[in-house]
Order: structure tokens, then sequence, then C-alpha cells
């Protein structure tokens, strides 16, 4: 069974129109106002919620 016909590059592009990549959510940091992901402790000052703040640790160059 041969395709009768060519499928157009405008059909195979609308079927796998689904597959692109999702947009990123990113929610403010209440203490610092940067960007950060829901969820999940801030990269910057290290908050995650009014109980739990975490403490970085500065990354050594050598």
């Amino acid at each position: 069974m041969l395709p009768k016909k060519k499928t157009s590059k405008n059909r195979t592009h609308t079927r796998r129109s689904h597959h692109r990549l999702g947009a990123v959510n990113y929610s403010v940091c209440p203490k610092c106002d940067h960007a950060k992901l829901p969820h999940a402790a801030c990269e910057n000052c290290g908050y995650v919620n009014p109980k739990i703040t975490l403490k970085l640790g500065k990354e050594k160059s050598s």
C-alpha cells in the first residue's frame, strides 16, 4: 500500500502543530522580585515560603 498522493508540507506541519515546546511559566519572588520557577526555591535569595529560606553557598572559582 503506497500513498496515492504526496502529503503537502502544510498538511504535515498542521498535523505536527502540537509538537512545539511549551512556554515556561515564571513567578516573581516576593522577597527579591527576581523571576523564579513556581514551587521552587529562588536562585537569588533562597526563599521558598514564609517558613523556609535556604542558605545558598557561593561557588568558588579556581
